[in-house]
């Protein structure tokens, strides 16, 4: 007779003195249960367990049970889903000098079987072949070489860290990025801890931790970071701070997303501002530099410009901008929700004002959140328009009307935050940390490569820029004779691909955007697909 051992889930809590103890249900939820009752062990619940724990279930030969609360059948050889693949020849430029990138890659091995074998990638293999994955043990059990952009090897075990389902490619970062375990773990964590708390989760370390890792991401000090919940929220703080007046021109391209171009049109409508526009070159930055030289004039006050395009993934050149903006005293304000996770940042070296980002895309964090960086000595000339408890210094005055802002960019937390959203966009800015933005970026600018080339051949028009320091993981193109919204139907009623239809600047094309997670057979297959159409 099998004597059943009850998992016990320890539920820690930011206070030290806080650890309890409770088992666990068969959905993998702590739960209350009478000593008499047996219980399994479902795939969910292995994700959410340390990997002690994990092994003493293993040691004590729990039933295994699948979704449906039975256990699977025996997974037959050679069930694995079959993926397509196919060798090319291309050539991959890299766009970024070598920096750290070794002392990054021993940090990031040295903790496989530690650090980031225990909280970055525990729990993954079961349920990576629950939802029909490939079979990949966890990381820290096999050799993962150096993470080179082209170690397809080192790139399946970051796979696994997703629960991302396999029953479709998905290559829509630059929407919406999937979050790794250990981030959404974190979260149900947090949430958990605050209601058993029932506090304000004022916790000072935590803030820390997470803005000192934003600062990191974004290359800037953490007191000039704000929460927010979208890249949205902070153009539009940015976009109604600045002080504009009726006839102030601002500069921005055609290839912008929606939400910076309507901000500012708003403003235009309400203010009497002037947008004018020019759309990047394809061709060579210095012609893009050049389209927007052009436009400035004494009237000129701002430019409001992406980093990476949403439109078609083109790097902005933002350094010679900078310099341009400085040059004519101009606010310089970047939108960053294409970037932010997907390239090395450093804020000093593009000489912005400020610059929004989201935590949903390429970061990987939880949906509704978001980063909006000021720069201490703009602090003043971005009015913060909504504010709270969190926008004072602590000094205020109701009998005179005086009171006093925060002196970092906390001014602009107007209210309180979700907890639990923002510790989890910690985790995930942690994950990045720990693979390092270099390899990171060399990653997806290598897919970007493989994308381009192949779509060559394959007879498609691509419209995103060729040179390797102007593209970036993004790829838009097109087909001649199909629509956007037929090609992208095509390939995903076809061929199962996720990607997103482009109408920014009167574009009719596809894109698609891959990232750490996605592997070079995904990008084959989107080329496979064009091929296909010429049969």
């Amino acid at each position: 007779m099998l004597k059943v051992v009850y998992p016990l889930v320890a539920v820690f809590s930011h206070s030290p003195s806080a650890t309890f103890m409770t088992p666990l249900s068969a959905t993998g939820s702590p739960k209350t249960v009478s000593p008499q009752r047996g219980i399994g062990v479902s795939h969910s619940m292995l994700d959410t367990l340390q990997p002690g724990l994990t092994r003493l279930l293993a040691r004590d030969a729990l039933p295994i049970l699948g979704p449906d609360g039975t256990e699977p059948p025996t997974r037959q050889q050679g069930s694995r889903r079959r993926r397509f693949s196919r060798r090319r020849n291309f050539t991959h430029q890299p766009a970024s000098p070598p920096g750290d990138r070794e002392m990054e890659r021993r940090r990031f091995l040295r903790g496989a079987s530690s650090v980031v074998g225990a909280s970055l990638l525990s729990g993954s293999w079961s349920a990576a072949q629950s939802a029909g994955g490939p079979s990949v043990p966890p990381m820290g059990m096999t050799n993962l070489g150096g993470g080179a952009p082209t170690d397809e090897a080192f790139w399946t075990q970051i796979r696994q860290q997703f629960r991302l389902s396999y029953d479709r490619i998905y290559l829509n970062t630059a929407g919406l990025g999937p979050s790794p375990r250990r981030v959404i773990r974190a979260v149900s964590e947090m949430i958990e801890d605050l209601e058993d708390r029932c506090e304000s989760g004022h916790n000072h370390d935590l803030w820390e931790t997470a803005k000192g890792r934003a600062a990191r991401i974004l290359g800037c000090d953490p007191d000039e970071i704000a929460y927010t919940r979208n890249t949205t929220e902070g153009v539009n703080i940015v976009c109604n701070g600045l002080p504009l007046e009726t006839g102030d021109e601002v500069i921005t391209t055609t290839h912008e997303h929606v939400g910076n171009t309507i901000s500012w049109l708003a403003r235009q409508r309400r203010d009497g501002i002037r947008m004018r526009v020019f759309e990047p070159s394809m061709a060579s930055a210095a012609e893009t530099l050049q389209r927007l030289t052009d436009l400035i004039t004494p009237r000129t006050r701002a430019i409001s410009i992406s980093h990476i395009t949403t439109a078609t993934g083109q790097v902005l050149p933002l350094e010679q901008i900078g310099k341009l903006a400085a040059e004519h005293d101009l606010y310089y304000f970047v939108d960053g929700a294409q970037s932010a996770g997907h390239i090395p940042l450093d804020m000093r070296a593009i000489g912005c004002h400020a610059y929004a980002t989201s935590g949903h895309k390429w970061l990987l964090g939880p949906k509704g959140t978001g980063l909006l960086y000021v720069r201490k000595d703009a602090l003043d000339l971005v009015e913060a328009r909504w504010v709270g408890a969190y926008s004072g210094g602590g000094d205020f005055d109701m009998s005179t009307g005086e009171f006093s802002f925060a002196t970092t960019a906390q001014r602009y937390e107007f209210g309180t935050v979700p907890v639990s959203l923002f510790h989890g966009l910690s985790e995930a800015m942690g994950f990045l940390l720990d693979l390092g933005m270099h390899r990171v970026w060399d990653r997806s600018h290598y897919l970007g490569t493989r994308l381009i080339e192949g779509l060559d051949s394959a007879g498609a028009e691509v419209i995103s820029p060729r040179a390797a320091d102007e593209h970036s993981g993004i790829v838009t193109f097109r087909v001649e004779g199909m629509s956007r919204a037929d090609l992208q139907g095509y390939l995903a009623k076809d061929f199962k691909i996720r990607s997103r239809g482009i109408y920014e600047g009167g574009l009719d094309a596809v894109r698609v955007a891959p990232h750490i997670y996605s592997a070079a057979t995904d990008v084959d297959r989107v080329i496979e697909a064009v091929e296909a159409l010429k049969l």
